[in-house]
């Protein structure tokens, strides 16, 4: 019996070990991809630019002045939103149990695109710095019609009520949003570019008003990794081990949507990095959402900072939206988690 224990102890230190190491490597990678992120484009910039641009920037130099206006905010903003798109879809995963949860597939996304939209068509708005509020406003009362709907009926919000509700009112607020674009030429120049989701365009303005709105997101999401790993565990179960399951679904949609909220408005809709994201971390993690949770922070950015490269790459001296590239990736990745036996079991 000592030995059993003393081995499943070795065995957890083995696994800590591991989880730990496997994480560090992946914030080296990102580091590297910042970095990348920092050099790539119509114009390329040596390292020694993009380190000077950083520690000691010289504001005669066309290349380190490229560094800190253009791409210092856009890899900033890249950092940001990947983490916190992540961090929301693998919330959404454990809390509602259904792996094709995250914030577009659940109309937090399409909310938040909605309120920026209107806010566009009816005040004129013309600079993402002014359209935080109106995402947070959109997605927050999205997310309140899913909720409405999927809970209505017999057995309550069940996974497969909340995805059907999240499509049915994602695909709503969709069609009213192409009909204001419609309706209104200025709209959709104003925010044709932001709809297809960029992090380019953008400076460090934008992004330092969304900073603390997604820094409470992530703190928040962290503090509660452990009501989430119960959540996952399913209603009753939480419910006979003593949680308000209640009260921890309505905070834990409340961050989801201030990281959502915030991360359209500044970056656009960027689907399926929430959707992904948690998938692939929980290939080293398992189930334990304080793992899943912390690799997301720094899995999620280097997915979403990596597609942002790959669309300067492919259509230099122009770009291809990153939505654009986390969508063609996204798609098929959809497609074959929707044809794996536990999604069709739901």
């Amino acid at each position: 019996m000592v030995a059993s224990a003393h081995g499943a102890r070795r065995a957890g230190r083995g696994l800590l070990l591991t989880r730990s190491a496997t994480l560090a490597l992946c914030a080296v990678a990102l580091g590297v991809v910042a970095l990348a992120s920092l050099r790539i484009g119509s114009i390329g910039i040596t390292t020694a630019d993009a380190v000077d641009a950083l520690v000691r920037y010289a504001p005669e130099s066309y290349e380190q002045t490229v560094v800190r206006t253009l791409r210092l905010p856009r890899t900033l903003i890249g950092l940001g939103v990947g983490a916190a798109l992540a961090v929301a879809g693998a919330a959404l995963q454990g809390m509602t149990r259904n792996p094709l949860a995250d914030p577009s597939i659940l109309g937090v996304n399409s909310g938040a695109a909605f309120g920026v939209v209107t806010a566009v068509y009816l005040g004129e708005l013309t600079h993402p710095l002014q359209f935080v509020w109106f995402a947070f406003a959109g997605g927050l009362i999205a997310a309140m019609l899913v909720y409405g709907i999927a809970s209505a009926g017999p057995g309550g919000a069940t996974p497969v009520k909340l995805a059907l509700a999240g499509v049915v009112v994602s695909s709503l607020l969709s069609s009213w949003l192409t009909a204001l674009l419609l309706l209104d030429q200025q709209t959709l120049d104003v925010v044709r570019f932001w709809l297809a989701g960029s992090l380019a365009g953008r400076d460090l303005s934008v992004f330092l008003v969304a900073l603390p709105f997604l820094l409470l997101g992530l703190a928040g999401m962290l503090l509660l990794s452990h009501q989430i790993n119960i959540l996952s565990l399913g209603e009753e179960t939480a419910r006979s081990l003593g949680m308000h399951t209640g009260r921890v679904r309505a905070l834990v949609t409340l961050l989801v949507v201030l990281l959502a909220g915030a991360s359209v408005a500044v970056a656009g809709p960027i689907g399926f990095v929430g959707l992904a994201v948690p998938h692939i971390v929980r290939v080293v993690t398992g189930p334990d959402y304080r793992w899943v949770l912390a690799y997301c922070l720094v899995v999620g950015p280097l997915l979403l900072l990596s597609a942002d490269i790959a669309g300067r790459v492919v259509a230099r001296p122009s770009e291809v939206q990153v939505g654009i590239v986390t969508a063609m990736v996204g798609a098929p990745f959809l497609i074959a988690l929707a044809r794996r036996r536990r999604v069709a079991e739901l």
